[in-house]
């Protein structure tokens, strides 16, 4: 079932964001001030969470909109459990995150992802999922670590 994430949610959010083992201690506490930040925000413009409830949290998604843009919003994270993975649960919580910000009249929703080779499933499932490889900057992350933008237009003004 996806659903919202609610405060009660935080721990196990962050739990799960750590078996997926790409995030440092560092950044598992960034992502925790990010969930408490947003979850203490109303309204449909501000950052949303969601997940896939299957009797415990295993999966999440987060999405914020960009800065002075008009409907540019920006998938910070989607991640499965790997205990989950290549159930279709990815795609199906990818293509609620794109019906939800269309329903909110969002016209793009862009990705980022590591230009790595360790990488390259992330990047094959946007293109599976209909996203088109919009830019690269070199180095981005850090010396070899690519940022690769992915594109996908979610009204026909996009």
């Amino acid at each position: 079932m996806i659903r919202p994430i609610l405060p009660d949610d935080a721990e196990a959010l962050i739990a799960l964001a750590g078996s997926m083992e790409l995030f440092s201690l560092d950044e598992l506490e960034e992502l925790r001030q990010m969930l408490t930040a947003s979850l203490s925000k109303d309204g449909d413009i501000h950052p949303f969470w969601l997940t896939d409830d299957d009797d415990g949290l295993v999966a999440l998604a987060y999405c914020e909109p960009e800065r002075m843009t008009n409907g540019t919003w920006n998938l910070q994270l989607i991640a499965v459990h790997p205990t989950h993975q290549r159930q279709g649960r990815g795609a199906k919580l990818l293509r609620f995150v794109e019906q939800t910000l269309a329903d909110r009249g969002a016209r793009l929703l862009l990705v980022e992802t590591l230009g790595t080779p360790d990488f390259e499933y992330a990047q094959a499932f946007y293109h599976k999922n209909g996203y088109e490889k919009e830019a690269r900057i070199r180095e981005f992350y850090a010396e070899g670590a690519d940022k690769i933008v992915f594109r996908k237009a979610l009204s026909s003004q996009g």
